[in-house]
Parts: C-alpha cells; sequence; structure tokens
C-alpha cells in the first residue's frame, strides 16, 4: 500500500467516526458519508478525489453547529489530504 493509499485510509476512519457519531448535525454526518464516497472511486484520479474532498471538508467546517471535537477531526482530515500530491 502506497503512503498515499494510508493517509487516505486514515481519512477514511475519521469520517467514518464522524459519520456514525449521532451528537453531530444530520448534514455533517451527510456530508462525511458524501466524502467517504468520493474517496472510495477508484476509477477517478487521486488528485481529483482528495481536492473535492477537501472542498466539502471546508464548506462543513464553517457550519456553527458543528460540535468543536468534530471541527477538530474535519481540519485533521482535511489536512492530511492536503498532504496528498496534486501531480501524482
Amino acid at each position: 500500500m502506497s503512503n498515499f493509499e494510508q493517509v487516505i485510509e486514515e481519512c477514511k476512519q475519521k469520517l467514518e467516526y464522524i459519520a456514525n457519531d449521532n451528537s453531530v448535525p444530520r448534514n455533517i454526518r451527510r456530508s462525511a458519508n458524501e466524502i467517504l464516497e468520493t474517496l472510495s472511486k477508484k476509477d477517478e484520479p487521486l488528485f481529483l478525489r482528495t481536492s473535492s474532498s477537501i472542498s466539502i471538508l471546508e464548506d462543513i467546517s464553517n457550519d456553527p453547529n458543528i460540535p468543536v471535537h468534530t471541527r477538530t477531526l474535519i481540519w485533521d482530515v482535511a489536512s492530511q489530504l492536503e498532504t496528498i500530491p496534486v501531480d501524482e
């Protein structure tokens, strides 16, 4: 498994945690599931999957109803995804 695939797997685990956390608003959980689907699309280029996921993460991180622990996780996932180069 490549280093980037490992990063994706770690991010997916955190997103699954968010998606299954009932203390998180439904729209945030829905977005987490959407990102999980996006990251799982093996037929799309890696940079495309990560950039669209980061875009969604940035949108939901600005939601005023998001719990603090979830916002921290979202920032963490976004930071990890940003380590994946665009030219891969």
